[in-house]
Parts: C-alpha cells; sequence; structure tokens
C-alpha cells in the first residue's frame, strides 16, 4: 500500500455547467462521474480514498461505493481543507472531478517525482500568444497548471491555515515559501466546465440505456373542514386530509415512487413530519424539490402512473386538471401522467370515508448527456 492517500474533490455546485444534471453526476455507462474518475485511481492502492460530496449527496454516494465521504464546503479550499482532516498519509494527492480523463502516464509522471519536492504539479506549455492587462506576455515563462497535484500532507496543511483563498495546493504551498516541482502535464486532463467540454472528452461514454420503476404508497385520514388538495388541485369536499403538510396524499406518494426509483429514500428522509419547516406547507413546493434532486442526480422522468383510491367525493371530473397541474410541476408532458381512480366497494376505512389512499408508480431513466 502506497504511503499517499488520495481526495477527490467533488463537493462543487456545478453552476458553470448549466445543465439540469449537476456534471459530477452525469452517468458514464453506468456510473456517476465521481465513481467514474475515482475507479480509475483504484489500480494504484492508494493508502485511501477520499471523496468530498455536499451535505445532500453523501448518503447517496454511499450507496456506490466503500471509499470514505466527507461533507465538502462552499468553496474548492474548504472542501479540501475537510477531506485532509481525514489524511494520516505523508503524501496526498488531490484532483477535481471534472479532470475525468486520466493520463496514467501522467500520473506515473507525478508519483515517480515523490520527495522532489513540497509539491508536484503537471504543467502544460501555452500554444496560443498571451497578453495580460494589454501587455504581450513571453508565453515560454507561462505554465498551465493542472491537477491530480502530489503534496506534502503536513506542508499543505500549514499551507492553509492562511486565510487567502487559493485555487490549488501548489498556489498555496508556493505562497508559504514551499518549493515546487513541474512535471510534463497532458492535453487528455483537460477539464470539464462547460457543456460543450463534453463532446472534447473522448473517454467519456455516454449513459446507459436504463430504467428504473418506483413504488409509492400515502394514505390519510380525513379530517373535517379541511381543504383537499390532490396533485396541487383544490377538490370540492367537505373533508381534507389529516397531515402536518397540506396533507396532498397524490403529491406524496408520486414523490416517494420518484424516490423509490433513483433509490434516493422515501419522503420522510427529505421532508420528515416532526420538521416544523413543514408545517403546513404546500407540497408541490416539495415536489418541485423532489424533482430537481431527481435531475441533479443525473435521472430524468420517463412517466409517472397513479391510482387515488376514495370512496368519496368524485375524482374523475378533476383528473383532466391535475394531470395538467402536475405536468407543470414536474416538467413532463400531461401524455405521461396517468391518473386513476376507484373506490373501495365500501370496504375497510376508505369505505366507511374515514381516509384516502393513492398508489403511484413512477419510472425515470439515465439523461441522456448526449444531447445536453
Amino acid at each position: 500500500m502506497r504511503d499517499i492517500t488520495l481526495i477527490l474533490l467533488a463537493a462543487g455546485s456545478s453552476t458553470r455547467f448549466e445543465s439540469p444534471v449537476k456534471k459530477q453526476w452525469l452517468y458514464i455507462d453506468d456510473a456517476p462521474l465521481w465513481l467514474f474518475v475515482a475507479n480509475q485511481f483504484k489500480k494504484y492502492n492508494f493508502n485511501k480514498i477520499i471523496i468530498t460530496g455536499s451535505k445532500k449527496e453523501i448518503v447517496y454516494m454511499k450507496k456506490f461505493a466503500d471509499f470514505a465521504f466527507i461533507e465538502g464546503g462552499s468553496s474548492r479550499q474548504e472542501s479540501l481543507k475537510n477531506a485532509l482532516s481525514l489524511v494520516e498519509s505523508p503524501y496526498v494527492l488531490i484532483t477535481d472531478v471534472a479532470r475525468c480523463c486520466i493520463d496514467h502516464e501522467m500520473i506515473e509522471r507525478i508519483l515517480d517525482q515523490k520527495g522532489e519536492a513540497d509539491c508536484i504539479v503537471p504543467a502544460i506549455a501555452p500554444i496560443d500568444t498571451i497578453y495580460y492587462d494589454n501587455e504581450n506576455i513571453d508565453r515560454e515563462r507561462v505554465k498551465l497548471i493542472q491537477t491530480p497535484q502530489l503534496s506534502v500532507t503536513q506542508v499543505l496543511k500549514k499551507s492553509l491555515i492562511d486565510t487567502k483563498e487559493f485555487t490549488d495546493e501548489s498556489s498555496a504551498i508556493a505562497h508559504q515559501g514551499g518549493k515546487i516541482h513541474f512535471v510534463e502535464g497532458s492535453a487528455k486532463a483537460m477539464k470539464l466546465t462547460s457543456k460543450d467540454d463534453l463532446k472534447k472528452l473522448d473517454c467519456l461514454q455516454t449513459a446507459a440505456k436504463k430504467n428504473f420503476m418506483g413504488f409509492g404508497i400515502d394514505t390519510h385520514q380525513f379530517e373535517a373542514g379541511k381543504k383537499l388538495l390532490l396533485g396541487g388541485v383544490e377538490i370540492q369536499s367537505d373533508v381534507g386530509c389529516k397531515a402536518h403538510s397540506d396533507g396532498d396524499v397524490l403529491i406524496h406518494a408520486i414523490i416517494d415512487a420518484l424516490l423509490g426509483a433513483s433509490n434516493l429514500g422515501d419522503i420522510g428522509d427529505f421532508f420528515p413530519d416532526n420538521d416544523a419547516a413543514y408545517k403546513d406547507i404546500d407540497s408541490t413546493l416539495l415536489l418541485r424539490d423532489a424533482v430537481k434532486m431527481i435531475h441533479d442526480f443525473g435521472f430524468e422522468i420517463v412517466n409517472i402512473d397513479t391510482t387515488i383510491v376514495a370512496q368519496k367525493p368524485r375524482i374523475s371530473e378533476y383528473k383532466n386538471a391535475i394531470g395538467a397541474q402536475l405536468s407543470e410541476i414536474i416538467g413532463l408532458e400531461q401524455r405521461y401522467i396517468n391518473i386513476k381512480a376507484t373506490t373501495s366497494e365500501k370496504m375497510g376505512f376508505i369505505g366507511r370515508c374515514e381516509g384516502i389512499s393513492v398508489h403511484a408508480i413512477a419510472n425515470i431513466s439515465y439523461r441522456d448527456w448526449g444531447s445536453l
């Protein structure tokens, strides 16, 4: 086992990517980008592989692999500091998930220079003319810095005590007077920043053609004098649903179906009914959040099928309005959202008009990022 820990930074907000999918959750065949990158480094037998993720992503990431995970911060540097708290080895190799095409010859050049300086840095020479502040610069004196970078752990930790923000490890170490050693970088190690970059990264295979199904069910007791909402549409009724939120039983079942299809958990994991923040909340807001989550994690919604089970009130006249409202919230054509209604033939609590139940099925697939 090497005396080097790998840190893979994957907690970024991905704002420059301008896509419904966060770039770290683009599916490369059957693996999200962060896992695709991490798996390419497993061959080096590192002391430990640490991956940073956002607070909302960590639990989900742990379902994919047994790496060490830690919550990232609001900046690259904060995320790095958090990850360094788990590093015990004398050396640490740090890279960004956006450097997704790994040139293994470049990695070997970096690792071979271990001990030659406080930070071993891959760099390439620019080929274009360079101006800075309207003044021409000799491009022979300019280097374009890449990752991964190999640092002496204790030197890097001390360098990051400074409150100044640095864009990479070499900048922080050089600022403190540390020794930097450059090795030949690689044109393959370009960074995925915008959607246009996807066309330039030939190591990326488009998402596998897979569909995933999730089932959701929600049941509520009726309460006199309360508004009855189904799919964000008010239903004329003398009873509504007793609930912590607004009691939209249809939306709750759909959310659970979506979360089930993506293996994200259930509605209680994200919108617990003992949290005051969700007291009387409009369930359409929860559905919008759930749909955004599905998109963020690299999926698109294929279709939704629902069955409302109620003895009263009659639902048939509302089905089209419910479908239209859900279509707008989910961003899915209404023809892919089916609303069915039935009774329980006067049996059980539903037959006694004491409550209502909804069953929902959702199908999702990996988003085809080749068409982004």
